[in-house]
């Protein structure tokens, strides 16, 4: 019997009442394993109205009660993290070591909400005034929502709602419809943990549940990780219903290699980073700007080491890279790679034939490296969202630098050089949010906040760290005097207070 993955509303499991379902299928196999109930307006209204119940309390909850339930969460989740990996690779594809991974990264944003009474104790100014004292507070903001995308299933969800509901808030979750199981299980752990009915609800769908929260008047906060078209779009929506709004969009992530870099040490990195996932990262190195004569030996290290790289089904130990979402997918990635000669590219590297014995109807797509791509060509000016590699070639480092900058996308972006002061200049000249020096995915730890620039981020939040808590809490300024005992009345005065 096919596996059905219902609703999470209100502490309980909620069958899909709408009728409608979607696929969820095993990348490796291409078989339809899952089947996942697609909300109507009505579903959604429910776990929205389960949230704001429950905010009724949990907004008025101690930190105490807060942390404590995430205390207990942190240590179900890490309890559970093989479990949890099992399932994305079945319904995400990533090998088993690459969904850990993404676990444990998960696991420092809870490690950051377990801390957050540090985040919102608040400040105090004592005797601004003549026995008037003025204190700045943060209070949540009610039922918040959560976007997420197919390619982080567990991680994304959990950069969001472990600081929301310590923050206070109640939260809905619509996770991808692609590979759902993960979010419900988070959901069951949450619940084990404590977590009182309804704070945590999990709605599943398409454009119908993702709409409704837009324009649902009690959702005061939506969270979106995904493309630049859909980011562009749940900011414009979300903002014009008076929503605050961070949607992070894509990204076109450039790796610079200067002439003095080790280039054994840069190739490594590049081919972890633009490969790791399938290529499948928001923060994947899809672009590498060679400069001056290095190029021709660089891309050559990277061809020796992306060849060896074995592909297989996540679920086995000895495979380095799994198979692509969705067979559409792996077909949209495969045109950027068949397409690129005629753009003016040197293909090093077709993957675009790679199947796997044993597994034919997996969505397989091997390793792709194209050199010396113009800027012009689709490939490099696309998202492309898998294992293919652009090469460019550059003469100077001011001619590389306004290449990168050049680009609509300024998520993440590195240097390789053993020069400090050009690693200096780099991080200060270049036009994106995240940078690495020696380091190729400059993702930032959990109490750094993660965020692009350009068409990368729409709204002025980045994720975790302290703008995800200033995200979730809005800012109160309280002004106290209090009379001293020994004070007569003054009467009436219209002017204004004195602070002296």
């Amino acid at each position: 019997m096919t596996k059905i993955v219902n609703h999470w509303i209100g502490g309980k499991t909620a069958e899909g009442a709408s009728g409608n379902h979607g696929p969820v299928t095993d990348p490796a196999t291409g078989e339809v394993t899952t089947k996942v109930a697609y909300a109507s307006v009505e579903e959604v209204d429910a776990a929205v109205a389960a949230a704001k119940e429950a905010y009724l309390s949990w907004g008025q909850s101690s930190l105490a009660t807060r942390t404590s339930v995430l205390f207990r969460f942190r240590a179900l989740l890490d309890a559970h993290r093989d479990e949890i990996a099992e399932l994305i690779t079945a319904e995400h594809g990533k090998v088993h070591s690459d969904a850990l991974g993404e676990v444990a990264r998960g696991l420092e944003i809870v490690d950051l909400a377990c801390g957050i009474s540090v985040q919102l104790k608040g400040e105090l100014s004592t005797q601004v005034a003549t026995r008037v004292d003025v204190a700045s507070i943060r209070q949540p903001l009610g039922v918040v929502a959560g976007i997420t995308p197919f390619n982080f299933p567990a991680m994304v969800p959990l950069w969001m709602f472990p600081l929301a509901i310590a923050c206070g808030n109640t939260f809905v979750l619509k996770p991808s419809e692609k590979d759902p199981s993960a979010s419900v299980r988070l959901a069951e752990l949450l619940s084990e943990a404590g977590l009182p009915d309804g704070v945590f609800n999990v709605v599943h769908g398409d454009k119908v549940a993702v709409d409704r929260l837009l324009d649902h008047p009690d959702v005061k906060a939506v969270s979106f990780v995904g493309s630049t078209p859909i980011a562009r779009y749940i900011h414009t929506t979300a903002s014009a219903n008076g929503k605050r709004v961070q949607a992070l969009g894509g990204a076109k992530n450039h790796m610079l290699v200067l002439p003095d870099a080790d280039l054994d040490a840069a190739a490594d990195a590049v081919v972890s980073a633009a490969y790791g996932s399938a290529g499948e990262r928001c923060m994947a190195i899809s672009a590498v700007v060679a400069v001056g004569a290095i190029g021709d030996t660089l891309v050559e290290k990277i061809r020796e080491r992306a060849e060896k790289i074995k592909i297989g089904p996540g679920s086995d130990p000895t495979s380095e890279m799994g198979p692509l979402i969705t067979a559409t997918h792996r077909d949209k990635v495969a045109s950027y790679v068949t397409g690129a000669a005629a753009e003016g590219a040197e293909v090093v590297l077709d993957g675009t034939g790679y199947t796997v014995d044993g597994h034919e109807n997996g969505h397989w797509i091997g390793i792709s490296l194209l050199d010396r791509v113009p800027t012009s060509a689709a490939a490099y000016r696309d998202e492309i969202f898998g294992p293919v590699l652009c090469v460019l070639r550059a003469e100077t480092y001011e001619e590389a630098l306004d290449l990168i900058n050049a680009s609509p996308y300024g998520n993440g972006t590195a240097i390789f050089t053993r020069d400090g002061g050009a690693a200096r200049r780099f991080q200060m000249e270049v036009e994106a949010g995240m940078v690495g020096v020696n380091v190729p995915i400059p993702v930032p730890v959990g109490y750094h906040s993660f965020g692009g620039w350009k068409d990368s981020l729409f709204g002025d939040h980045h994720i975790y760290g302290n703008d995800g808590t200033h995200f979730y809490t809005r800012g109160k300024v309280v002004t106290t005097r209090w009379p001293d005992p020994a004070d007569a009345p003054t009467g009436v005065d219209l002017g204004f207070p004195r602070i002296h």
